[in-house]
């Protein structure tokens, strides 16, 4: 059992920047794939990153590729989305996740973060 908690959402100009943190309580998260998603009002979740058990390998959504990073530190137990170059269109519920493979499908994932707002301002 894993259970999820992020925080650094927040209200952001467009342009500016955020670091998402994604808690993980038990010991098992550094066996997990890391995944962040994201929802805004009125679509469906969407995929945004995911960062293998190891961090040794990375995928983005195309929407967010060279503007975001994850990253993980297994020993505090914690993941990361810095957002850099922050759009209007990034506004959203974020939510990480974690599961056994490495995916963009949200199905794949089995336990989630509650999430955190991020609101990006023209």
């Amino acid at each position: 059992q894993v259970q999820l908690v992020e925080s650094g959402g927040g209200l952001v100009q467009a342009g500016g920047s955020l670091r998402l943190s994604c808690a993980a309580s038990g010991r098992t998260f550094r066996s997990y794939a890391m995944g962040w998603f994201r929802q805004a009002p009125g679509k469906e979740r969407e995929f945004v990153a995911t960062i293998t058990w190891s961090g040794g390998a990375t995928a983005y959504a195309d929407s967010v590729k060279g503007r975001f990073t994850i990253s993980r530190d297994n020993a505090k137990n914690t993941g990361y989305l810095q957002m850099n170059s922050l759009k209007p269109e990034d506004t959203a519920v974020y939510y990480c996740a974690t599961g056994t493979a490495t995916t963009r499908r949200s199905e794949d994932y089995d336990y989630w973060g509650q999430g955190t707002q991020v609101t990006v301002s023209s």
